[in-house]
């Protein structure tokens, strides 16, 4: 047990007589404990024990689909059933990766080969070439059928090649994978049709895009990833089958993107019109709706060896990292100005990008973010879909998605710290503890509240176990050479043997390790480029005789949410305790909570007094800012309220406001009609029912297309107003907290209808109602307005800031606002001032949290253990 001073963690716990010293002191020791977990190193035999439990959960995951889903595009974790397309609810743009094709059979496939699963794997070939049929009437998403279906295939057909000539199996295949994936690539090539050569978003795969029976070819907009994440899977595809058609429009579409790229910023947009080439959306980060645009231009030179697409990705990075990077942030700008930042919140698609760094090199920014983003996840568990700036929830949802995972192999791959097998040991834990469940993993459809949701999407096998595996494998382990491969975005391998010139940067074996190749330029590199612009990442670069550079960095961003804060004070995040009123002072509360506070004028009175009580002693104080709460971002909730008969505003139904449109608090009296289904319901489309709509409110379900955009065309139509649905199946507004209705980048002003959003359940009601009487009245108004509503006042609140400083240091004046003082007593706690020689000689001490015991087994190092200092009190395997 880890002792501090000559006592051990226990008794410092059982003889506080103060129950914050003892909450202080708990919190401190098992942060010692997890520290030096995280800084360890891992040994063979508990990195075997992690790979064989990464192994039993994809038997589980993939067991799971195959049971109970296949065929099937996607299993139902919590249904223990196959998600078929027309079948279950519709879910808007979600439902657009099935296409009746088995989706999830073919996302897998090569991660079969990888796990060594080759019986597998050849099984699952063998059912993809009987079973699976590619000319369903269904519309699908081009982007998503791309990386996955297309991808897919040609990853499994490398494989199942590579298999073959080694003569041990797969010796009855002939390409057949191979000719599936070509098929494919016709069936999407009708979406190029387009004058400008940017793809349209979505395809029939039997009808096309303007065939009168494709249901499609309506769209006018694309985003920017959509249209610009197709050049790996086609060039590939050209290559392999010796069709250049399908490298050559993908070429176009990217050539297309960087000439509309912003001249003076070189930053691109979020949405673009695929007809005239102008932007739809200006929002510019590295996230959603735009991350593998970037990823593809250096794995296309990578793979392709066109120096063209390395010149694009240094041009785009070197804008990232001027207006977007602000680490350890990425935050969203304007491409047409981009020094300010649009939003307040980052969504987690972006965690992929500390890998897309490795791959270049830039390794400082890469583990700071990433760093940033596992600060996030100790918070919240997952990564939420989207959070704030300050690290909190902004939506809640989290999809099992793998971005992070990625991020930590390529960190691991690069620097070797074994830090980061740690934090994939935490990945691996946390699906384990909240999101598995008897048939498979679910997602997880509010971090804050842990209720989970009926899917587990495909890239869940396609690329977490992925990751995971390859992070605790050793080269030698691997049925193929991980180094001859390239991962698509959804993790599928391609061969860099497809490039047209000779393998770059030969003999760099950390290149090989980050299954990366990277030209290296004859050329000097000019003085305005940076040392990675044309070379691979080296570690005798990046790390000159410095293996704790990583270490370093990372630091400085260890307690950035304030999750696991040392006992030491920072100098800018301090600690908030949010008191709300509950009818006693504040002070009262205080003490309610155990916590004795003493007037600043008797302690100012007493300093001279106590300060040289004892020698070598020093105090300490907690010095607490009374302010009141810094107003938080608040939503107002408010209702829709049924008051035709038989309801009489006895049905009320919580609803989420808009950021845009009427706004419904300053209507004394709410905004009252008739509701009436929008047709098509996702109102993403020209309105078919314009006539019935006017002069009512309709109601549109979530999904396809921006809210702004569903707005803009109902209240064409003549609408008085709308309520959004939600297409996520169950959802309602006593699981999943609400949220406000965003724009789509551009100005809304025009909007001047009263928008509201209710979930699911919620919506359910709704519709039920409208089939039943026909005629259904509502009055849409703030919650607190509803008819039959007796006010209440809203409670106040207040912050105490607690922030630790030496005795003295808080100067008269010094303090802005009213100020308390909490002391530590010293017979509670004591904070010895060392020698230099005793202190030099425990820093050294400490380099090792552990050491080896007689039994070959850890045991914490114990020797003169403080506060101030690293210690153990005792095992811990979590990080």
């Amino acid at each position: 047990m880890a002792k501090m001073g000559n006592k051990p963690c226990w008794w410092l716990i059982h003889s506080s007589r103060s129950r914050m010293s003892t909450t202080i002191l708990l919190i401190t020791c098992l942060l010692t404990w997890a520290k030096c977990q995280e800084n360890q190193s891992m040994t063979q035999e508990e990195k075997l024990v992690i790979r064989d439990q990464i192994i039993e959960m994809f038997d589980h995951a993939y067991g799971s689909y195959m049971k109970y889903a296949y065929p099937a595009d996607e299993l139902m974790p919590l249904s223990c059933k196959g998600r078929v397309r027309g079948q279950e609810p519709n879910r808007g743009d979600i439902d657009d990766s099935l296409g009746k094709f088995s989706l999830t059979l073919i996302d897998t496939l090569d991660t079969l080969v990888v796990l060594n699963k080759l019986d597998d794997f050849e099984d699952a070939v063998r059912k993809t070439v009987r079973d699976v049929r590619l000319d369903n009437d269904v519309v699908v998403s081009v982007f998503e059928t791309n990386i996955r279906v297309l991808g897919g295939l040609l990853g499994a057909h490398v494989m199942a090649d590579l298999l073959r000539q080694r003569g041990e199996r797969m010796q009855w295949y002939q390409d057949e994978l191979l000719h599936m994936a070509k098929e494919l690539g016709h069936r999407l090539l009708p979406a190029f049709n387009t004058t400008s050569g940017l793809p349209y978003p979505k395809v029939n795969l039997r009808y096309g895009v303007l065939n009168p029976l494709s249901r499609t070819g309506t769209e006018s907009d694309t985003c920017t990833a959509c249209a610009g994440t197709m050049i790996l899977e086609f060039a590939a595809l050209s290559r392999l089958s010796g069709e250049s058609v399908f490298e050559e429009n993908a070429r176009k579409a990217l050539d297309v993107l960087w000439d509309r790229r912003q001249r003076g910023s070189d930053l691109v947009g979020t949405v673009i019109n695929i007809h005239n080439e102008e932007w739809v959306r200006r929002d510019s980060g590295v996230g959603a709706g735009i991350d593998s645009y970037y990823e593809y231009l250096m794995k296309a030179y990578i793979l392709l060896g066109d120096n063209v697409f390395l010149e694009r990705f240094n041009i785009h990075y070197s804008a990232i990292m001027k207006y977007i990077s602000q680490p350890p942030l990425l935050l969203n700008v304007h491409m047409h100005n981009p020094t300010v930042s649009v939003r307040s919140w980052m969504d987690s698609l972006l965690a992929f990008f500390p890998g897309l760094q490795v791959l270049r090199g830039d390794l400082k920014p890469a583990i700071e973010t990433h760093e940033m983003l596992y600060q996030v996840t100790k918070q919240h568990k997952f990564l939420p879909e989207a959070f704030t700036t300050e690290f909190r929830v902004h939506w809640g949802q989290h999809l099992l998605r793998p971005e992070f995972a990625e991020s930590t192999y390529y960190l691991y791959k690069a620097t070797g710290d074994p830090y980061y097998l740690r934090v994939g040991q935490s990945i691996v834990e946390k699906l384990n503890a909240y999101a598995r469940v008897p048939c498979g993993f679910a997602a997880v459809q509010d971090v804050r509240t842990g209720t989970h949701e009926d899917r587990m999407d495909s890239f869940f096998l396609a690329e977490m176990f992925k990751y995971l595996y390859l992070l605790f494998s050793e080269k030698t382990e691997l049925p193929i050479d991980i180094d001859d491969y390239i991962f698509t975005t959804e993790a599928h391998l391609l061969p860099v043997s497809l490039s047209t010139t000779k393998p770059p940067c030969p003999g760099n074996d950390t290149v090989r390790d980050l299954t990366l190749s990277l030209t290296q330029e004859t050329d000097p590199v000019s003085h305005e480029e940076d040392l990675f612009t044309h070379s691979c990442p080296s570690l005798e670069t990046l790390f000159p005789n410095n293996p704790s550079f990583a270490k370093t960095i990372r630091d400085s961003y260890k307690y950035l949410t304030g999750v696991g804060r040392a006992f030491h004070p920072l100098p800018v995040r301090e600690i908030e305790l949010p008191l709300h009123d509950n009818g006693m002072e504040p002070v009262e509360f205080l003490k309610s909570m155990g916590i004795s506070l003493t007037p600043l004028n008797e302690v100012m009175a007493g300093e001279g007094r106590r300060q040289k009580d004892r020698k070598g002693v020093y105090r300490v104080k907690l010095v607490a800012e009374l302010s009141q709460t810094q107003e938080e971002e608040e939503v107002l909730p408010h209702v829709v309220q049924l008051i035709s008969p038989p309801y009489l505003g006895r049905t009320v139904l919580t609803a989420g406001p808009a950021k845009f449109g009427l706004d419904l608090t300053k209507q004394e009296h709410g905004v009252k009609g008739s509701i009436v289904k929008a047709s098509p319901y996702t109102a993403c489309g020209p309105i078919d029912n314009a006539q019935e709509l006017e002069g009512h409110i309709a109601l549109a379900l979530r999904g396809d297309c921006m809210f702004a955009a569903k707005a803009r065309r109902l209240q064409e139509a003549g609408a008085i107003g709308v309520i959004f649905i939600d297409h996520r199946e169950g959802s309602n507004s006593k699981e999943t907290p609400l949220f406000q209705m965003v724009g789509d980048g551009d100005s809304t002003e025009d909007i001047n209808l009263p928008l509201v959003f209710v979930f699911s359940r919620e919506g359910a009601v709704l519709t039920a109602a409208l089939e039943e009487h026909q005629n259904v009245d509502v009055l849409l108004l703030p919650k607190e307005r509803q008819l039959g509503h007796d006010k209440t006042e809203k409670p106040v609140s207040m912050n105490i800031k607690l922030r630790l400083a030496e005795e003295g240091e808080l100067d008269e004046g010094a303090a802005r606002g009213p100020t308390l003082e909490f002391f530590l007593e010293k017979e509670q706690l004591l904070l010895k001032e060392e020698e230099e020689e005793e202190l030099e000689h425990r820093e050294q001490q400490h380099k090792a949290c552990t050491k080896a015991d007689k039994d070959g087994r850890t045991a914490p190092c114990t020797a003169g253990s403080s506060p101030t200092t690293k210690s153990n009190c005792g095992p811990d395997t979590n990080p």
